[in-house]
């Protein structure tokens, strides 16, 4: 959304467009009003239509290495630009996670242990995971071929290892974030988390890291904000001493309640095993000036930068540690937040990321 709007309200030096923007979609309008956007919007085309809309493009941009509209742009000799947001050409999961034992991989497919990949997850069968996993090939084929491939760290671009690779930072749209009052700072010091409630993100090791601050005698709230099929599993291990009363599970919050929530923060923190190629979680809390503690997936190392702290993925004593640091150190706290909020100022503004993929367009269009 934040690329289109700002590709489609480019204007040259005669105030003309230099984008006419369509964006293609398979999701349903649903009650979203098309009409209020600066681009034309077509959804869940038929193959016959999608092939027209590649062949009137100037060029084709996708998001993600998908098949259908790759193949159809390079067939139609139309510069495809492909941006990457997982691991689907160099993970058949596309989540570079060992699925049933929540690790991360250490890159079996690229390494050509094939045999771990097809037992990855065992919930695909055997079909699906073969499936996935030739597919894989197909992907990474396709995403050598087309004229360019941007990501969003460069740590992402090491790991895919493909041909005309860009790094473009995601910009952040402005978050209009309450001050504090005093009165928040006053209470007991609020742990939160923000992502989607699924195993991959780590939330058990969060209230693992958190039952040992417990047996320390440390005064804190933890508040896991966000929905999932994980929640029924954390509500029953939130409800088990010496946790009860210590957690709350807030739920999907709309954007006031969110930010008055995060108001209440000390701290964030962003504990996923694997998954991760950026982490907009890490930088928007950066932009709202709260320190962030993350697992050390190279892509949140990236993004942090200097302005936060770094703990051992899966490792619920080293975050205990690190959460207890914070605790009790007000002014590392506010120095960390004040940190993170000059990095993502000059590091992940939206304007940016227009006109850097705007010259990438223009590059390839040569």
């Amino acid at each position: 959304m934040s690329l289109a709007c700002g590709l489609a309200e480019l204007r040259s030096a005669d105030g003309a467009r230099e984008f006419e923007v369509t964006v293609v979609t398979q999701t349903p309008r649903g009650n979203f009003d098309d009409t209020a956007l600066p681009f034309r919007v077509v959804r869940e085309p038929g193959f016959r239509e999608l092939l027209r809309l590649v062949r009137s493009a100037g060029l084709v941009h996708v998001a993600g290495p998908a098949l259908a509209p790759v193949v159809l742009g390079l067939l139609s000799r139309k510069p495809v630009v492909i941006e990457h947001h997982g691991f689907q050409v160099i993970c058949p999961t596309g989540q570079l996670l060992i699925e049933s034992r929540g690790e991360p991989c250490p890159g079996h497919f690229m390494a050509g242990r094939h045999k771990e990949c097809w037992n990855c997850d065992p919930g695909l069968g055997w079909f699906g995971s073969r499936k996935l996993w030739f597919l894989t090939f197909v992907r990474r084929m396709l995403s050598k071929v087309v004229a360019a491939n941007i990501v969003p760290t460069a740590w992402l671009g090491e790991q895919l290892l493909l041909p005309n690779v860009t790094t473009i930072y995601h910009g952040l749209v402005q978050i209009e974030s309450p001050q504090k009052t005093g009165r928040e700072s006053s209470v007991v010091p609020v742990i939160a988390f923000q992502g989607r409630l699924v195993t991959t993100k780590g939330a058990k090791i969060l209230l693992e890291a958190a039952r040992l601050l417990c047996n320390q005698k440390r005064e804190f709230t933890l508040v896991l904000i966000g929905e999932g099929p994980e929640r029924a599993k954390l509500e029953s291990l939130a409800i088990q001493a010496p946790l009860l009363g210590r957690v709350q599970l807030a739920g999907r919050l709309g954007s006031a309640e969110l930010e008055a929530k995060l108001r209440e923060a000390k701290m964030v923190v962003v504990p996923s095993l694997g998954g991760e190629v950026f982490g907009l979680v890490v930088a928007e809390n950066m932009q709202r000036g709260l320190p962030v503690v993350a697992s050390n997936l190279g892509a949140f190392v990236e993004v942090l930068g200097d302005a936060g702290v770094i703990f051992r993925s899966g490792d619920a004593q080293d975050l205990a540690a690190k959460l207890a640091d914070l605790l009790d150190s007000e002014t590392r706290a506010e120095e960390l937040g004040r940190r993170g909020k000059r990095r993502a100022a000059s590091q992940f503004v939206m304007e940016e990321m227009i006109l850097q993929h705007r010259a990438v367009y223009r590059e390839v269009q040569k």
